[in-house]
């Protein structure tokens, strides 16, 4: 069995494959404070969850954006497995032209978002990733990761708003179903969701313009990918978990020495 985890900025998330069939997942909150010992009570438990044993784990590959837990999850992985994990980073295969000034700049997760996606339902596209900060990534008919844009995430977005708006209060990210809102509540739902739809239309349309137009196939993960997929016709897949099968895409590449 493979276990693949991705470390983003706001979560962690995990799955366990065997073979090309992901058998469960799990999301549990990034914290640089915990230590590899909580961590591996925590990975342990959710395994045994699942029941899932650590002795089935035969490997494991991790993309990290966040540095500062590297050391403690690295421990977690050797204490727990006994292995060492691939790490996705310079010197990994990953099969995708990388056409950007530093490719060393992109982040881990969007080159294996951009894998997947083009695995899975080809090119040209562009990948919406709905993290703490929003990605756009735009890869071309041939595969070549060709850039993008990075946008403030739609909740640090309203944190913003919420942390120095001293008498707006903290509301909950739902759509209030109108624009023309009564109330202070659904006026400030309004505005950042519908306000942040507005955001991913003109930047995917803007993409798709320099892409030459054409067909070109948006799809759309992350948190709130779906929240904002409802309200626009511009994305045209949501897929929650393609950051794990890009993972599993780059393991075995490496494994088979592509």
């Amino acid at each position: 069995m493979l276990l693949v985890i991705d470390v983003g900025n706001t979560n962690i998330v995990l799955g366990v494959y065997k073979g090309e069939k992901l058998l469960d997942s799990w999301r549990i909150d990034t914290d640089e404070n915990k230590t590899s010992d909580e961590y591996s009570i925590l990975i342990n438990q959710l395994l045994l969850f699942s029941e899932i044993k650590a002795s089935e784990i035969e490997d494991i590959i991790i993309s990290f954006v966040v540095p500062n837990i590297r050391h403690s999850l690295g421990n977690t992985i050797r204490k727990l497995f006994n292995k060492e994990p691939l790490v996705v980073g310079p010197g990994v295969k990953t099969g995708m032209n990388i056409k950007i000034d530093n490719p060393k700049q992109v982040g881990a997760d969007r080159i294996v978002n951009a894998i997947a996606a083009y695995e899975k339902y080809g090119g040209p596209l562009i990948v919406v990733d709905f993290g703490t900060a929003t990605t756009f990534c735009a890869i071309a008919e041939d595969g070549s990761y060709l850039g993008g844009t990075i946008a403030p995430g739609i909740k640090i977005s309203g944190d913003a708003l919420f942390d120095k708006a001293a008498k707006l209060p903290r509301v909950e990210l739902v759509k209030p179903g109108k624009t023309i809102c009564k109330d202070t509540v659904s006026s400030i739902q309004s505005g950042i969701i519908y306000g942040y739809v507005g955001l991913v239309e003109n930047i995917v349309n803007k993409m798709i313009s320099e892409l030459n137009g054409g067909k070109v196939k948006v799809v759309a993960t992350g948190g709130f990918a779906t929240l904002i997929a409802s309200e626009t016709n511009c994305i045209h897949v949501v897929d929650r978990l393609i950051t794990l099968e890009g993972l599993r895409i780059i393991f075995n590449r490496n494994k088979n020495g592509k």
